[in-house]
């Protein structure tokens, strides 16, 4: 099998090219250096050429605020280039996976959100990945949909490195506390991608369809920031001495965020037998990866 990781400097196909290495598995990930994504018939021939036996894609634009302002480039990298991605896999008879996100509801549900739940996003952002998951269904009925969120690893921009750089250089850090979600580890969604893949391979169980997966258990951003400087203090980082909860209304940001990004996990894991650990446990290792490259 050669699998083609889409997004290859995102966190997601960093942690999955990393997998597919420890495994032996063959493999190949394209970035902007190889691909230009938003170049629909150059993305269309170069797959078509590739030889991929099972595609993952985890690529996007991923600027939440900035998409405000660049809805064009939004809608093109998260709804038109999957598309066409999926148009290929569908045409190589090839098991697809596209990554998706919390973004795409409003976050004004009260309870977790199911895959049964009416999307609703709130963001230019949210309404690209909308599209999105919209267009590669309509393309590929065999393609799998894999929602997450909160995404952290040792690699890329993410919530778990902000915080421990800011918190070297602050006393405090006021950090949003009304917002929840399941912080997800991204070696974790790299595991679940592949089984996923090998499952369609063997083509035991149908994956076709959308799956929530992401770290078991719930938190705010507050509550996350607290476990992080935590676990980081036991490695001998610098903490902050306080970090302060606060309302989103006193963050204002470009870009509106789901209030509620809590995701019910049921389905992968009676379905496909796929779950993530606690995300409290991902968050160990994380760190402990972090400090080993540390030094």
């Amino acid at each position: 099998m050669t699998l083609l990781i889409l997004g290859k400097n995102g966190q997601v196909a960093t942690a999955l090219a990393e997998l597919a290495e420890e495994r032996g598995l063959e493999w190949v990930a394209w970035g902007r250096g190889e691909l230009d994504l938003s170049n629909l018939d150059q993305t269309y021939v170069a797959i078509m050429k590739s030889g991929a036996s099972a595609i993952v894609n985890a690529a996007a634009y991923t600027a939440v605020d900035k998409a405000e302002s660049e809805a064009a480039s939004a809608m093109r990298l998260n709804a038109d280039a999957p598309a066409i991605v999926a148009q290929a896999a569908r045409e190589l008879d090839i098991p697809f996976v596209h990554i998706s996100t919390d973004y795409v509801f409003s976050g004004d549900k009260t309870t977790p959100y199911t895959e049964d739940d009416a999307i609703s996003p709130i963001s230019t952002y949210g309404l690209s990945k909308a599209e999105g998951e919209k267009r590669v269904r309509e393309v590929y009925s065999a393609a799998t949909i894999l929602r997450t969120a909160w995404v952290f690893h040792e690699s890329g921009s993410n919530f778990v490195k902000t915080m421990l750089r800011l918190g070297g250089e602050r006393k405090e850090l006021r950090v949003v506390a009304d917002q929840h979600g399941n912080p997800t580890y991204a070696g974790d969604i790299a595991l679940a991608c592949l089984k996923i893949v090998e499952i369609a391979k063997a083509r035991s169980h149908s994956v076709a369809g959308t799956f929530h997966f992401a770290g078991r258990g719930y938190t705010t951003w507050h509550g996350f920031a607290e476990a992080i400087f935590a676990e980081a203090a036991a490695h001998g980082w610098v903490v902050p001495d306080r970090v302060t909860a606060i309302s989103t209304a006193e963050y204002p940001t470009p870009a509106r965020r789901p209030a509620n990004s809590r995701f019910d996990c049921s389905r992968i894991a009676s379905v496909l037998e796929i779950e993530a650990p606690h995300w409290r446990d991902s968050l160990a290792h994380c760190l402990q990866r972090l400090a080993v490259t540390r030094g």
